[in-house]
């Protein structure tokens, strides 16, 4: 069983912003997989199905990104399961656009919604896909920056990426974490 959480924020406003990745890697994953997310749980939407004779549970948490960790935590007990079986799939302002890395664990590294995971649960030991979104430019506040659409040569490439986020997550589902780093943790270009 895995469960497989993107992190965003809820509501139109956010739907396409820097910070709704996690959340739109998700909705790429229920097209690949026909998993409908289609439940409310947990203050989250929820899809469930199998993936290569894999139970995976696909979930969108609704609580804003600062408080993560609570839906996190009630989705691990709803699903009866634990960190070991848990990916996180969220934005990094510290790779640059584009560029995927997968842990197997971590800190928050200043992402508010990890930090909320990370204290929700007092374990780091859980897998991760970051992906790059960059730093602002000098003088934009990084709150704000998370929270503005991508532009326009960024939008040209986001589907692509979106689309490696997906796959790295279902390899990680079949083939584990240590073949889905050695295959997808590369710079982009």
């Amino acid at each position: 069983m895995k469960l497989i959480v993107g992190l965003g924020n809820p509501g139109k406003r956010y739907e396409l912003t820097r910070h709704n990745l996690g959340f739109r890697v998700i909705g790429r994953l229920a097209s690949k997989t026909g998993i409908r997310l289609s439940e409310k749980c947990c203050e989250s939407v929820l899809g469930r199905g199998r993936w290569d004779k894999e139970t995976v549970f696909l979930a969108q948490p609704q609580t804003f990104m600062n408080r993560s960790g609570a839906a996190v935590g009630c989705l691990l007990a709803h699903t009866e399961s634990n960190a070991v079986n848990l990916l996180v799939i969220y934005d990094d302002l510290d790779l640059p656009f584009g560029q995927i890395r997968i842990r197997s664990r971590g800190s928050a590294g200043g992402h508010r919604g990890m930090l909320s995971i990370l204290e929700d649960l007092g374990v780091a030991e859980f897998p991760r896909i970051r992906l790059g979104i960059g730093r602002p430019a000098e003088g934009i506040d990084p709150a704000d920056y998370v929270l503005e659409n991508f532009g326009e040569t960024e939008r040209a490439a986001i589907d692509e990426i979106i689309d490696q986020a997906a796959e790295a997550a279902l390899c990680l589902v079949n083939q584990g974490i240590h073949r889905t780093m050695a295959l997808y943790n590369r710079p982009r270009g």
